[in-house]
Order: structure tokens, then sequence, then C-alpha cells
């Protein structure tokens, strides 16, 4: 059972407020487009080399198609995937960030749980930090993030991507992952953290079952006890197919995708994440439009 203290009175600013001051008007729900600067994320990924220069441009055209951010990450975390070394991270996601910020100003989250690769990518210019480990992995994640006062987006996941999906179990999954996010959200206190500046993810395929992601899409709206921005990022994930099965490649879910992130908007999510940027920006403008007639 969650404490009375995650009941507040006061309620918080519909803004996230960014490195240097810069603020993300929570107005409508945000759109986070994807960047894998990986060769081999579960559903984009390149064995073929590709310049900074391209992968830069990838990030123009979702900015130039409506995301709000863009979240770049250098190591794969599907399912079954072994990590990279923080020097080949840092290789990877750094001169993309530097290049990005030479020609755009668009809200940057790097995607890590390295406390020396957040460091670096925020010297970069990157904006906010995506831990998926919400701040569990490196001891020295929270004081990064404490110290440059950037906003920090806090996932739930059992176990590591390597083991994550080896019979994962839950007696109630949203209450659990609740139950988590007050622990971090303590935790995040006692680190000198702002709650104003924790964003929430519950963390839809990183040990989940079926059940257990569309419990979560089902109950977001329980989460939004927090008070906290919540994301959520469906989007081309595995239980898509297993609800409309097919041999067909990830890229092509688009449809489940977008119907995840329409559903998670109606029940509480305040960003999505996804790789389909100009699809969903388009649904989600209509969504908006309708929910603002009466």
């Amino acid at each position: 059972m969650l404490k009375e203290s995650v009941h507040r009175t006061t309620k918080r600013p519909r803004f996230i407020e960014l490195v240097g001051s810069r603020q993300l008007e929570l107005s409508r729900p945000l759109v986070m487009g994807i960047l894998n600067v990986t060769p081999d994320s579960f559903s984009d990924g390149r064995p073929e080399p590709i310049s900074v220069e391209q992968w830069a441009e990838q990030v123009f055209r979702m900015e130039a198609d409506g995301a709000d951010i863009i979240d770049i990450g250098g190591e794969s975390t599907r399912p079954g995937a072994e990590p990279v070394s923080p020097e080949e991270e840092l290789r990877r996601v750094i001169p993309v960030i530097e290049q990005v910020r030479k020609h755009s100003q668009v809200p940057i989250s790097i995607d890590t749980y390295r406390d020396q690769t957040a460091l670096a990518a925020l010297a970069a210019g990157a904006d906010i930090v995506n831990d998926i480990s919400a701040l569990r992995f490196s001891a020295e994640m929270a004081g990064v993030v404490a110290r440059k006062r950037a906003p920090v987006v806090l996932m739930h996941m059992l176990g590591t991507p390597p083991d994550m999906q080896k019979n994962p179990h839950y007696d109630d999954c949203v209450g659990e992952i609740a139950a988590f996010f007050e622990e971090r959200l303590d935790f995040c206190g006692r680190s000198g953290i702002d709650e104003s500046r924790i964003i929430l993810d519950p963390g839809i395929g990183f040990g989940k079952r079926l059940v257990d992601n569309l419990d979560i899409l089902a109950g977001l709206g329980e989460l939004k006890r927090f008070e906290c921005p919540l994301l959520l990022g469906a989007s081309r994930k595995s239980f898509i197919q297993m609800l409309h099965p097919g041999e067909r490649p990830p890229a092509r879910r688009i449809g489940g995708s977008i119907a995840a992130a329409v559903a998670a908007v109606l029940n509480g999510a305040d960003i999505v994440r996804v790789h389909d940027v100009h699809e969903t920006v388009e649904a989600l403008t209509v969504l908006q439009a309708i929910r603002e007639t009466r």
C-alpha cells in the first residue's frame, strides 16, 4: 500500500523545466521521437555505418514532423541485449548531440543509465536524462542529475535488459509499479533531486508480460497520484504483434503503436515516446481537437 505522503496537496506546474531554464509546456500531449544510434535496435537497427551527419538529419526530420523532444540512445535495451562499453556509448551519442546542437535547439534527452554518459551529454547540449534503471545502475547518476538540475525520467524495469523477460511476474502490476515509484521518489528527495523535475515511465515491455502491458495502458491513470508527468513508450513493441500476429517487421506495427499512444494519452500520459513521429503527431492533433471541442 502506498504511503499517505504521495497524496500531495500542491499541484505541480504544468511544464517541464529544462537545463538552461527553458520550459516544455504540458498543455497538450508531447511526442518524444526515438533515435537509436545503434546497429542492433529491436526496431530499426542498422548494421551498416551511418555518419554523424546522417544521424543528425534523422533528428531534423523528426523535428520537422512535430517531435517535441528527441531521445538519443547509444545502447540497445531490447530483451536479451548485451551492454556496450561506456567508451563505445560515448563515441556513438556525443558527436550526434553536438551536430544537432549546431543547427537546432530541439529538446534532447539522453537515453542512458551511465553517469559519465549523462554528464557528457548534458555538457554537449542534452536537456533531459532518460534512465531505464531509475537511477539504480550507477551510484553517481543521482548526483549528476541533482548537480545539473536536469529533468530525469525514472523508468520501471524488472531485472536488466539481458534477463528482464525471463518469467516476469506481478500480483498487481500497476500497484507494484506505483510502490516502486514511491521508493524512487523518496530516494530522489534524499539525493537532492526536486520532484518537479521528475518524469515517470512505467516501462512497457521492460520485464512485462502481455497482460502486464495491457494493465499498464488501462490503469495508467492510477499513477497520476504522484503528480509527475507520465511518459509511455509502447512504439513498435512486441506486445502489439502478440495481439495482432503476423510475419511483419517491427516497423510495420504502426497501427498498434498509434492505438497505444492514443490510449495512453486518454488515460493520462503527458509524453509518448515513438518511432513514427509524423503519424503519431497527426493522431494526437486530431485527438486534442476533439477533446477541446466541448
